[in-house]
């Protein structure tokens, strides 16, 4: 199915070029450029115009270009912009004016991803939708999804992060969301916000990206709702609040239990339980957000809930495996993509709550990009009422050492500088029946500690 001819780009972008064409998709990396596709050169570690020949020969239908790369021929399928990166926000703003879709947009400081992932699974269900890929939620991830929307899309999720003040609200602007929701707000990009009260209004600037009569989801639990509340009341928004104390979305009761939640919710005016295929609280949190969100879009509730029962973590989220080891079998908990004192804390909960006669073993990464109280955010996780369930703390990066040193002396594990020397002796700390956590900021590359258990089994599978 075509997404984009050469006359509709052209249209969209103002840009130029020397021939007729037409692409199914849109790429940014050759590595994972699919034949048909559009490629854009974007300008980030590398001048993606480096690369350009090789799309091409690989198949790509046209390339997103600011000048024609060198080995390239000027009659080659190119759409030739001023600005790569601009060209991309027209094109993405051109694809979400000619949908009819319902949109929601997610932002928040935890919870993104997963809740994006949520709201997928229950439009799904009720329609032809279409969802950001993995984390693309930056200055080029949002008009990148939005570019990839087929012209049938019925409901679109676009999920909206930062790290600075002033980022969030030109990317709801461009995808024009019906609801917005915000999950949470918590101590995340400390270093460029002077509390946390500034980083709720940041989260809260996706409501000006509101389209008419929209509506926002907002957190009702939170120490910074009366801001979000604040913003929203500027915005001339409705609100519905959910959580705990949310007036028509409350979540009653969450559960864990084997590898479920179980959760109650007053939503509406009536009793709705779910499951959902993973441990945690936040995930029952997140799902009645996700829930007034769908509804909020005029969704089926029933059908959400279907929708629910089907998703569970992906990889680096939560998503949970076993390893098969000559001693037995070992639970991991892959919650390696992004980490900060909430969602440490939540992870923690989860693996203390994890059914097992075996060992809780943790290995936690600095948590980055909290300002000038790193340390003690760190050493704060040593009173975690979940630490008292788990046995073995392993400590990776300079800013954990704190934690290491706030620990019992009997739960420190080894204490290291990178993953990679974590990963090295791992057989010295892993039996079977264990069940491990991994858990850490991106550039801790937590996921080299995940990869290196998965190499220790004789197969693995999912949980």
């Amino acid at each position: 199915m075509t997404l984009w001819t050469s006359a509709d780009a052209v249209a969209a972008t103002g840009g130029q070029t020397p021939c007729d064409w037409a692409v199914n998709g849109i790429s940014i990396d050759t590595r994972t450029l699919l034949p048909g596709d559009l490629f854009v050169a974007l300008t980030a570690a590398r001048d993606g115009h480096d690369f350009v020949a090789q799309a091409l020969e690989k198949g790509a239908g046209a390339a997103l270009v600011s000048r024609i790369p060198e080995g390239v021929s000027p009659d080659a399928p190119l759409l030739l912009v001023e600005d790569v990166q601009q060209g991309l926000e027209a094109l993405g703003r051109a694809g979400r004016a000619r949908t009819k879709a319902k949109v929601v947009a997610v932002t928040g400081s935890v919870g993104k991803t997963s809740t994006k992932e949520m709201l997928a699974a229950m439009l799904s269900t009720q329609g032809r939708t279409h969802a950001a890929v993995a984390s693309y939620n930056n200055h080029w991830g949002v008009p990148l999804t939005l570019a990839r929307m087929p012209e049938d899309t019925e409901f679109a999720v676009i999920e909206i992060g930062m790290n600075h003040p002033g980022e969030i609200a030109p990317l709801a602007r461009q995808a024009r969301p019906h609801v917005a929701m915000v999950t949470t707000v918590a101590a995340v990009h400390l270093e460029a916000f002077d509390n946390v009260a500034g980083i709720a209004r940041e989260k809260a600037s996706i409501l000006q990206g509101l389209e008419l009569g929209g509506i926002a989801v907002l957190n009702a639990d939170l120490p910074e709702s009366e801001v979000l509340g604040d913003i929203a009341a500027l915005e001339g928004c409705e609100v519905r609040w959910f959580g705990r104390k949310g007036d028509t979305y409350a979540l009653s009761h969450a559960e864990m239990e084997g590898d479920v939640t179980r959760a109650s919710f007053r939503f509406e005016g009536q009793e709705v339980t779910a499951q959902i295929q993973s441990l945690g609280q936040h995930f029952a949190m997140n799902a009645i957000g996700a829930l007034a969100a769908v509804t909020a879009l005029g969704g089926d509730l029933t059908l959400a809930l279907q929708g629910l029962a089907l998703w569970s973590p992906v990889k680096g989220r939560g998503a949970r495996f076993t390893v098969a080891l000559p001693s037995g079998q070992v639970t991991v908990l892959d919650d390696a993509y992004n980490a900060n004192p909430t969602s440490v804390g939540a992870a923690l909960t989860v693996l203390a709550a994890t059914k097992g006669e075996g060992r809780r073993i943790a290995y936690l990464g600095d948590m980055k990009e909290l300002g000038p109280d790193e340390v003690a955010l760190h050493a704060a996780l040593a009173q975690h009422p979940a630490m008292a369930a788990i046995d073995t703390v392993h400590c990776i990066g300079p800013l954990m050492q704190h934690l290491h040193a706030a620990l019992p002396e009997a739960k420190r594990g080894i204490r290291v500088q990178t993953s990679a020397e974590a990963a090295e002796d791992l057989g010295e700390q892993i039996r079977g029946g264990d069940i491990v956590l991994a858990k850490g900021s991106l550039s801790m590359a937590l996921a080299r500690v995940v990869d290196a258990i998965r190499e220790m089994g004789q197969g693995s599978a999912p949980s």
